[in-house]
């Protein structure tokens, strides 16, 4: 017996047998011959089928070379079969290392930003260039991006949204970058002085908009509205805390400038503005609350991916574009309402004369679509769609917005005896055709109302 599970097949004796005896054989001794060479086939078949498995044949190999002093280097071993997919060895050409690799890759990328081929999709050209950033002379590729805004658009979903939208308003707005634990930190802080009037406007923001409350909670806004409010309030307590110059009298009458501390200062006259409660406040100090910031706010929140981008974009926004909106007196609204009827006077006489025959005043229907930018007029996909128009080219030419809102209303208001119940609610946003509207409407404008246009939010 030997140790391989093997069975040992019976050899046939060589055969001695005369011819006469090979004549003389009987059809029975024939069968038992085929009998004994089926069963050698089937001993063979046999010791195939049970042969040592592959690793038990890897095992032995690896036995026998260990016990094999005699050479020092290992028989080579065939490879063994096996069912995954063959691929090709990578040979040393193939090879590339890894900083390489990166510096090709970048390489890559910055020529296929540089290569401006005519049949290049606007849509891939606008997200290259909001991913890779400006490849040239910064107010070039500005100016390139405000022209892909104006004539492409940004691509988006039934809904409005888009992946880069958000970023492409940053860009626009200037905004800083800031930290996600900045504004956990003012979040901490707790309620802030107008919190009691932002809870009691934030519910009912965009209320009947389905597809805000869908994406954005109440929850959000309040956090974010919040934290604005902190972030004015401290601006005002620097700006108070900081010394100005004022004339004071000396002993003989001549004035001098001299240093006045915040406490001189209060004490020289009331404040104009309290610091606790902007949307109460009055004059020119910017406040930390207005009614009306809520729904401001509110595409910044639907847009962005996170409330830190909606915070830093919507603070940028406020604080830099339109500060007068969110004033205390909110001048810089009633400015852009005198500005509504003085423009639609230019672009549309005849409907500017029969509604100021109705008595109808820009502060009577259009208050909310200036301080807003239109974002109290549905649908909020349209309302970002004009936004990126506003963002690129100014937010002061939101005024010609609505008078092109009223002028596609033109032959309603006209044929309507009541004016006043028409343009209670404005129709459905169009944004594109507001926008076209507003350009061709924006070469009518004189230059110095023109002026007051861009600074009127100031």
């Amino acid at each position: 017996m030997t140790n391989s599970p093997i069975k040992q097949t019976p050899h046939l004796a060589p055969s001695t047998a005369t011819p006469s005896d090979h004549q003389l054989r009987s059809p029975k001794s024939n069968r038992g011959l085929r009998k004994l060479q089926s069963a050698h086939q089937l001993s063979a078949n046999y010791a195939a089928l049970n042969a040592p498995s592959l690793i038990s044949q890897q095992r032995q190999q690896q036995q026998r070379n260990t016990s094999s002093s005699h050479n020092n280097q290992a028989p080579q071993i065939p490879p063994l079969p096996t069912l995954s997919a063959h691929h090709r060895t990578r040979s040393n050409s193939d090879a590339v290392t890894s900083s390489a690799f990166s510096n090709a890759a970048a390489a890559k990328r910055v020529i296929a930003s540089k290569k401006n081929t005519p049949n290049q999709n606007p849509r891939e050209e606008l997200e290259a260039l909001v991913r890779q950033g400006p490849q040239g002379d910064v107010p070039t590729e500005l100016s390139r991006l405000r022209h892909l805004v104006l004539c492409e658009g940004l691509y988006a979903d039934s809904d409005g949204m888009s992946q880069i939208r958000i970023y492409v308003w940053l860009i626009l707005l200037d905004a800083p970058a800031i930290s996600t634990d900045s504004y956990l930190e003012l979040i901490r802080r707790g309620a802030s002085p107008a919190y009691s009037k932002i809870r009691n406007d934030t519910f009912r923001t965009l209320a009947t908009n389905p597809l805000f409350k869908r994406r954005v909670s109440e929850a959000s806004l309040i956090r974010l509205l919040n934290a604005v409010a902190w972030k004015l309030h401290d601006a005002k307590i620097e700006k108070l805390a900081e010394p100005t110059m004022v004339h004071a009298a000396n002993e003989r009458g001549s004035p001098e400038l001299q240093h006045a501390s915040p406490v001189i200062k209060h004490a020289q006259g009331p404040p104009t503005t309290t610091a606790t409660d902007g949307s109460e406040a009055g004059g020119t100090e910017p406040g930390i609350y207005v009614q009306g910031m809520n729904v401001l706010c509110a595409p910044f929140l639907y847009a962005a991916r996170s409330e830190a981008e909606a915070f830093v974009a919507f603070h940028g926004f406020i604080t830099k574009e339109v500060p007068g909106y969110v004033r205390g007196a909110m001048d810089g609204v009633h400015k852009g309402l005198a500005l509504v009827d003085r423009c639609l006077a230019i672009v549309d006489p005849k409907l500017s004369s029969y509604l100021q025959s109705k008595h109808m005043k820009a502060e009577l229907y259009a208050f909310a679509s200036v301080l807003t930018l239109c974002a109290c007029t549905p649908p909020l996909p349209e309302v970002l769609q004009l936004w990126d128009f506003l963002f690129a080219y100014g937010p002061h030419l939101n005024i010609l917005c609505i008078c092109a809102q009223l002028v596609i209303m033109r032959e309603t208001l006209l044929t309507s005896p009541s004016p006043t119940k028409v343009l209670r609610s404005f129709p459905p946003l169009q944004a594109k055709l507001i926008v076209e509207i507003t350009v061709s409407n924006l070469r009518k404008i004189p230059a110095d109302i023109y002026e007051e246009l861009v600074h009127h939010a100031e």
